[in-house]
């Protein structure tokens, strides 16, 4: 089953991709899952001010800069991860070095298979 980790943080403290490669704790994380198989794939997301929104009311477009909500916390990336339950999918969230971080969460979400 396929699962994806939301990862949320403070953007006021987040890193980029080549600094979270940087430090140990996340490098080990991504070699582990590349490991055992699990990492589908997954993306650093740039800052949320870079966001763009879309809403269609009608027939018109309405498009805002900044992103869908004005939170602290703001998604700042996402892993796709394949494994056989749930169970195993909050383990490997639980493993993964943003939970241990300040403000920061995952989210563990199931894709909704056709």
């Amino acid at each position: 089953m396929r699962y994806v980790l939301m990862i949320s943080d403070d953007e006021s403290t987040a890193v980029s991709p080549t600094e979270h490669m940087a430090m140990p704790e996340f490098a080990a994380w991504h070699e582990e899952m590349t490991r055992r198989g699990v990492l589908r794939g997954g993306v650093r997301l740039r800052p949320s001010g870079d966001a763009t929104t879309v809403r269609v009311r009608g027939d018109e477009v309405l498009i805002a800069d900044g992103p869908f909500a004005e939170t602290k916390e703001q998604i700042g990336g996402y892993h796709v991860i394949e494994c056989a339950d749930l169970d195993e999918a909050l383990e490997i969230a639980a493993r993964h070095p943003c939970p241990n971080l300040g403000d920061s969460a995952v989210e563990v979400r199931p894709v909704w298979e056709a």
